[in-house]
C-alpha cells in the first residue's frame, strides 16, 4: 500500500427535484480535484445515467456493479453531493459493490444570492439524509471538515489527500504480512501479542527462525554482486566508527541482504526482529543496521521482535510516506514532567533520524558480547521537528486491540546518552504514562516525523474499531 497509488471510486448524487446541471458540473470538479491529488479513480461513465450521476436503484446497480470489477483496485469511495442527492441511489451502490473500503461523504456549499428554485442545492440537508442511510445499514464513513464546501475548493482538497492517508492505513493493516524474524527475547514477556486477534483483522503473522537468517547470510560470498551492492550502500548510509574492521562491516552487510531477501520473498509489509543476543554469540554482528535501512525503505523493523510495535510503525508509515521508528519511553528528562528520553541502541533510520548517522557498536551489549560482536549500531541525535506517536497492544483476555495515539515535538535539548537519543516533548506527558501503566501497554512506542493523528485517528476508530485512546 505504500508504495501503490491510491484508486478511489467516485459517486456523485443527484435528485429529480433540483438542476441536474449542478451534478454535471460537480462531477468534472470532483475529477479534477481527485487528479490534482495525485489519485486514480473509477466513476461510471457519465452516458450510462439520465444526469450523468447516481440517483435511481438502476443506476445505483450499474455503479456497484463497475466497483466490484474494479474490487483489486479501489482503496476508497468518495460520495459527492452537488445538490440534495438521492439516499437509495447512494447507499445502493455501496450496498450493492460491497467493497468494505473507506467512505468519504461530501456536501456543497450553497450561495447566498443563488438559493433560488433553479439554484439552489439543498446539500447540506441531503448529507443527512445520505448519512442516516449509511448508519442505519452500518457503513462507515469518513466527514468533511466542514459539514459542506465547494468540491473545487482548498478545504475539500487537504481533505482528500487527509482521505487518501486513511484509504493506506486502513487498507495497508487490513492486508498486512507482517514478520516475526526470531523469537522474542525471554526476558521480555512484554513483547506477547496475540496473533489470533491480529488474523481477526487481516493482519498475518510470518514467522522466520533466526537460524535460517543466519546461515542464509553464511552461505554468501563476499564478492557476491548483492553484497557488493549493499556494502556501497552501507557506506554512503553513515559515518563508520574509527576502529572498525572491514570485516565486521562485510558481515553486517550480509545479514542485511540475508533479511532484505527474506522479507522480500515474502511479501513482508513490516517485521519485528530478533536482535539480541544469538545473533550476536551465533553470527558476530547488530541487525541495527539491516533494520535501519530497510526502514528507511519503508520497511519498518521493530526490535526484539515486537511485531504489535512493527504494525504500530507501519501504521505511521502509511498515513506519511516516511520512515518511522521504535523507541523506548526511557527516561525523565530533568525536572520537565512533559519531557523525557525516548531512546533505543538504535537502529532507528536515516531520514527519521533526520541528521547524520555514525554506524558502530552497540554500547550495552558490547560490553558484555564484546564490541567485535555488535558492530551495526545506528546512532546520533533525532532532530528537533514536529512527531506523532502511536502503539497498539493486544489485550488478550479482553479480546480486543488496544491502542493509543498523540503527537508531540523532538527537541533540540542536549541528552549526553549513548545509541539513538530522542528528547520529547509531549503535553500533559504524565497523564499518558499512568494510561499507559493502567493498561498495561509495553515500553516500545512507534513514532514518526511530522503530525498525522487525525489520519491514524479516522482509520482505527472508524473503520478498524480498536479501542482507542486519543491523547490530545
Amino acid at each position: 500500500m505504500i508504495n501503490k497509488k491510491v484508486t478511489l471510486g467516485l459517486i456523485v448524487g443527484t435528485r429529480g427535484f433540483f438542476n441536474a446541471e449542478l451534478s454535471r458540473q460537480g462531477r468534472t470538479q470532483l475529477i479534477k480535484q481527485v487528479e490534482n491529488a495525485g489519485l486514480d479513480h473509477v466513476i461510471l461513465p457519465a452516458s450510462e445515467t439520465p444526469t450523468g450521476a447516481i440517483e435511481t436503484v438502476e443506476d445505483a446497480a450499474k455503479c456497484a456493479g463497475l466497483f466490484a470489477d474494479h474490487r483489486d483496485e479501489i482503496d476508497g469511495i468518495v460520495v459527492s453531493l452537488p445538490n440534495f442527492g438521492d439516499e437509495l441511489g447512494v447507499v445502493n451502490a455501496l450496498r450493492g459493490a460491497r467493497l468494505n473500503v473507506p467512505v468519504l461523504v461530501q456536501a456543497s456549499d450553497d450561495n447566498l444570492d443563488k438559493v433560488d428554485v433553479d439554484n439552489r442545492r439543498d446539500s447540506f440537508c441531503g448529507k443527512l439524509s445520505v448519512c442516516n442511510n449509511l448508519y442505519q445499514y452500518a457503513i462507515p464513513f469518513t466527514d468533511t471538515t466542514f459539514h459542506t464546501c465547494a468540491i473545487d475548493s482548498s478545504v475539500f482538497a487537504n481533505d482528500l489527500k487527509s482521505f487518501a492517508g486513511v484509504c493506506r492505513v486502513t487498507g495497508g493493516l487490513r492486508n498486512a504480512r507482517i514478520g516475526a524474524i526470531g523469537a522474542r527475547p525471554g526476558a521480555f514477556q512484554t513483547m506477547r501479542v496475540s496473533e489470533k486477534l491480529l488474523q481477526k483483522y487481516g493482519i498475518t503473522v510470518v514467522p522466520v527462525d533466526l537460524s535460517e537468517i543466519i546461515f542464509a547470510a553464511l552461505k554468501l560470498d563476499d564478492g557476491a554482486k548483492a553484497v557488493v551492492t549493499k556494502l556501497a550502500q552501507v557506506k554512503e548510509y553513515g559515518k563508520i566508527a574509527k576502529n572498525t574492521s572491514d570485516k565486521n562491516v562485510v558481515k553486517a552487510t550480509r545479514l542485511c541482504v540475508a533479511i532484505e531477501d527474506w522479507v522480500t520473498r515474502n511479501k513482508i509489509a513490516a517485521a519485528g526482529v530478533q536482535c539480541w543476543t544469538s545473533v550476536q554469540e551465533n553470527y558476530g554482528c547488530a541487525t541495527c543496521l539491516a533494520m535501519s535501512m530497510m526502514g528507511d525503505e519503508l520497511t519498518p523493523m521493530a526490535c526484539e521482535v515486537d511485531v504489535a510495535g512493527a504494525i504500530s510503525m507501519y501504521a505511521l508509515t502509511l498515513a506519511t510516506g516516511s520512515a518511522s521508528a521504535l523507541l523506548d519511553w526511557n527516561n525523565n528528562y530533568g525536572d520537565d514532567r512533559n519531557k523525557c528520553v525516548n531512546t533505543h541502541c538504535s537502529n532507528y533510520p536515516r531520514s527519521f533520524m533526520g541528521n547524520p548517522v555514525e554506524i558502530g557498536s552497540l554500547d550495552i551489549l558490547g560490553k558484555s558480547l564484546g564490541p567485535e560482536n555488535c558492530f551495526g549500531a545506528i546512532k546520533g541525535h533525532v532532530k528537533q521537528g514536529p512527531m506523532t506517536y502511536f502503539r497498539i497492544s493486544t489485550d488478550d483476555t479482553q479480546g480486543k486491540i488496544r491502542a493509543y495515539l498523540g503527537q508531540g515535538r523532538f527537541t533540540d535539548d542536549p541528552c549526553p546518552m549513548d545509541g539513538g537519543i530522542a528528547v520529547c516533548s509531549v503535553g500533559n506527558l504524565q497523564k499518558l504514562m499512568k494510561h499507559l501503566c493502567r493498561f498495561g501497554y509495553e515500553h516500545h512506542v512507534g513514532m514518526v516525523r511530522g503530525h498525522c493523528a487525525a489520519i491514524i485517528r479516522e482509520a482505527v476508530d472508524t473503520y478498524l474499531r480498536w479501542d482507542l485512546y486519543h491523547h490530545e
